[in-house]
């Protein structure tokens, strides 16, 4: 009879892949913890290995959240390179611009799609790299812009570089906009959703100064006649988007406010409070207007370009608040998130119902679908034009949001927008 004797225990082999499979496994836990909220004690966790293992693949945490960055940036960048042998004049290379945009388009779907859960990753945590790495991803990004931008310099050869490189960052936008939500269609829905958002936004007219220095809009002040209670709200959502939630201290916040540290207590037991307040403001404002706008709308199409116009308006008013929401939802406490992501559907299926009234066949997912692309291109055109704060800015996301919900306007409508 045969004996196993002598020939020990079979050795486990490590996958070939290890490296990129930690990478991607780190990617997850960094988008939904946060960079700081993430150790390799929870990332060996999660790949099935120990904290020692993950050391002779990466030099510590930042090494691993650097490779989890830039390597979905990079995915972008693989997946947009055969655009740089097209030469559009010759159809037997690669086709016509639509189709390399085409091909574009979906490539960066499924870039998305394989990385749902992490792919917003560079758009938030992304502010965590050194210097050298956070111009490795700049760059990485303004790569794919630019590629974006070539097909559609042929199919809009009336545009300027400055409106071709709004148009592409929309683009980008509504693509990546599948990660910051959990709405499920098929595959081939989504695809087909965001594809046409995307070529109805890329065929969206821009103002041709949009972006350069115009009338500024003024900002409302939180000063002391306020209170406490409001500039406490105010100067902490200032330092949350300047150096981030986590390094942001409750005696920071005191400074800035002029008050002792002790005295804030007296409104929030803690800095996760102050969060979840700016939080639930943020939600409440925006459900808000939402129930107000669509029961004194006449008609569907006029409640979606009220919502856009109240949204990016507010959105304008308050840029760090804007930005806050997104890039600090990590931290903020779950029973609370609980609450406030409830509010946010809820108000999703409001926009929802009305966007899907104005389209007739349209499905209730794939409406969602596009909502969630406008809050998402509304938040990162805020990002790239609120410093300019001029009526040029927010006219143009207005219009760029209200597309992407309605599609393509009417010719009496792309009339109407011209002469405004």
């Amino acid at each position: 009879m045969p004996t196993t004797a002598g020939l020990g225990t079979p050795r486990r082999r490590r996958p070939k892949d290890r490296k990129e499979q930690i990478a991607r496994v780190a990617a997850e836990a960094f988008s939904e913890l946060g960079y700081h909220g993430v150790s390799m004690e929870d990332i060996a966790g999660r790949v099935g290995v120990t904290a020692a293992s993950l050391y002779r693949h990466y030099a510590g945490k930042y090494d691993l959240f650097q490779a989890a960055v830039l390597g979905l940036g990079q995915q972008l960048v693989d997946c947009t390179a055969f655009v740089d042998g097209v030469a559009f004049a010759d159809s037997e290379i690669s086709g016509s611009p639509e189709q390399a945009w085409d091909q574009m388009v979906a490539a960066m779907v499924d870039v998305a799609l394989a990385n749902r859960v992490s792919g917003g990753l560079y758009r938030w945590e992304g502010r965590f790299l050194k210097p050298g790495d956070q111009l490795t991803l700049n760059a990485q990004i303004k790569l794919v812009n630019r590629r974006l931008q070539r097909p559609m310099a042929h199919l809009r050869p009336e545009l300027d570089s400055r409106q071709l490189a709004i148009l592409s960052a929309a683009v980008l936008s509504v693509l990546g906009s599948v990660t910051d939500h959990r709405t499920q269609l098929p595959r081939e829905q989504i695809h087909a959703t965001l594809a046409r958002v995307a070529k109805t936004v890329r065929d969206t007219d821009v103002p041709a100064g949009t972006g350069a220095p115009g009338t500024v809009v003024a900002r409302p002040a939180v000063g002391a006649a306020a209170g406490e209670y409001e500039q406490i709200l105010h100067h902490a959502k200032v330092l949350f988007h300047e150096r981030g939630y986590r390094d942001t201290a409750m005696e920071d916040i005191a400074a800035a406010v002029g008050v002792t540290t002790s005295s804030m207590y007296r409104f929030f037991v803690g800095k996760s409070a102050i969060l979840t307040a700016m939080y639930l403001r943020a939600a409440d404002r925006v459900s808000g207007d939402t129930a107000g706008i669509v029961s004194a709308a006449d008609n569907p199409r006029d409640a979606v370009e009220a919502l856009v116009q109240a949204y990016v308006r507010r959105s304008f008013d308050d840029p760090e608040l804007s930005y806050v929401y997104y890039a600090e939802r990590v931290n903020v406490p779950s029973q609370d998130l609980f609450a406030i992501a409830n509010i946010q559907r809820a108000t999703v299926e409001a926009w929802a119902r009305q966007i899907s009234a104005t389209t007739p066949g349209l499905s209730s997912g794939e409406a969602r679908f596009i909502v969630h692309a406008g809050f998402s291109l509304s938040a990162d055109m805020v990002r790239l034009l609120a410093h300019r704060q001029t009526e040029s800015a927010q006219t143009t996301v207005c219009g760029l949001v209200l597309r992407a919900l309605l599609g393509p306007a009417a010719p009496a409508e792309h009339a109407r927008d011209k002469a405004n």
